[in-house]
């Protein structure tokens, strides 16, 4: 990049780096998932959906109580201290998982990952502090498609490297690829340090204090519905395409091919969302998402072919490519600059919160109702927080 760009572009194209590498390995392990711990020795296919949904949400508990804790240490700290933490620590865990002897131990490996990680939680308040904030919207739609192109990429990489190397061995090169974009953040420069004698002297506003806070709790109350909804399917994603295709070859791959089509969309609409919200507001793309989002989950739970999945995932990432840039945005346009990583970090814990109770119930309720009745649970949940957004966030913003 040329000497006359300017340092936000230069961090903005660091960051973006990084979480595609760490996106890429972060998001191999969920099509694995089920079928390593059917290797681990759970023989069920619903215990595989119930273990499924446990592992994959249990280190959402400990994010969820440690982001706020990371997120007033950066508006105190820096920023940059707090990504390196985060992705150097996710490496390492995701080494550890490799050697994993049984599922209780993916278990702790996870709630430890939560006690220390939280990239997104470090790294979106750098963004959001260094860009101006004309270019917020933009911003974070770039960010964002970094950030599913490597959960594009990383579904159907994983699925080709389980079928070809094991899957211990697919989590060791996970975790390399996290200390990979480790190795790029230490690039970053932050050039906004918090005033640490300024913030001990001067007492900051509380939350209650902030003119619109009542819009910042719908936006927190948002993201808690929306990530459970997402989260209820994730993980027994591949346990559906099993039982819509039968006994087919390359189930890892076919999983991850599906998995990536929800990316591929998402990759390919994320900046024109996040332009357009720069224009037109992110509250009213944020309504926009959650309805597609909705229609497009109903006939998810009626499919009769792994291709019908495929092609309805597609539709619903470009919903959720509006989805999570909208909500960060809405927090950069609202949150003063002293306490903007302890917002984005509340928000964060909104998102955790709501991802773990989504994989956690999720894999109960496939168990119990069914996998093709979940999905019009999460159609009714995303629908009606579209209305609530219409009624509550919409209105608001515009005063």
């Amino acid at each position: 990049m040329g000497s006359t760009t300017p340092l936000w572009k230069k961090n903005l194209f660091i960051c973006c780096i990084a979480s595609f590498i760490v996106s890429v390995g972060m998001s191999q392990m969920a099509p694995i998932l089920p079928l390593y711990i059917a290797e681990l020795g759970i023989d069920d296919p619903a215990d595989v959906a119930r273990w499924s949904g446990i592992v994959f949400g249990c280190n959402f508990i400990s994010l969820a109580i440690f982001s706020p804790i990371w997120g007033r240490l950066s508006d105190r700290l820096g920023r940059k201290p707090m990504i390196l933490r985060a992705s150097g620590w996710l490496g390492l865990i995701m080494i550890g998982m490799g050697f994993a002897q049984s599922v209780w131990h993916l278990v702790i490996l996870r709630l430890l990952q939560g006690c220390l990680s939280g990239f997104q939680a470090a790294v979106i308040p750098l963004l959001a502090q260094e860009t101006p904030k004309r270019r917020s919207g933009w911003a974070m739609g770039i960010f964002f498609t970094a950030q599913v192109s490597g959960g594009l990429m990383g579904p159907i990489f994983g699925g080709w490297l389980s079928e070809s190397i094991g899957f211990r061995n697919a989590f060791l090169l996970i975790g390399i690829c996290c200390l990979l974009g480790f190795l790029a953040l230490t690039q970053v420069r932050e050039t906004k340090m918090p005033a640490r004698k300024k913030v001990a002297a001067v007492e900051l506003p509380s939350f209650r204090e902030l003119p619109q806070h009542n819009i910042i709790l719908g936006v927190f109350l948002t993201t808690i519905l929306l990530h459970f909804s997402l989260s209820c399917v994730a993980p027994i994603l591949t346990v559906y395409v099993q039982e819509i295709a039968g006994n087919i070859d390359h189930l890892a791959i076919v999983s991850g091919a599906i998995f990536s089509a929800a990316g591929f969309a998402s990759m390919l609409f994320a900046s024109r969302f996040g332009r357009l919200a720069d224009r037109i507001g992110s509250e009213r793309i944020l309504f926009s998402c959650l309805l597609l989002s909705g229609l497009v989950t109903i006939p998810q739970g009626m499919v009769t072919a792994p291709w019908q999945l495929g092609i309805l995932r597609f539709f619903h990432g470009i919903a959720i490519a509006g989805l999570m840039p909208s909500t960060n945005n809405l927090i950069r346009q609202l949150a003063p600059s002293a306490l903007m990583g302890r917002i984005f970090g509340i928000n964060q814990s909104a998102q955790f919160i709501g991802m773990f109770t989504g994989a956690f119930f999720g894999g109960q309720l496939a168990a119990s109702i069914g996998i093709r009745n979940l999905f019009l649970l999460v159609a009714a949940l995303l629908l009606g927080n579209a209305l609530w957004c219409r009624l509550c966030i919409c209105p608001k913003s515009k005063k």
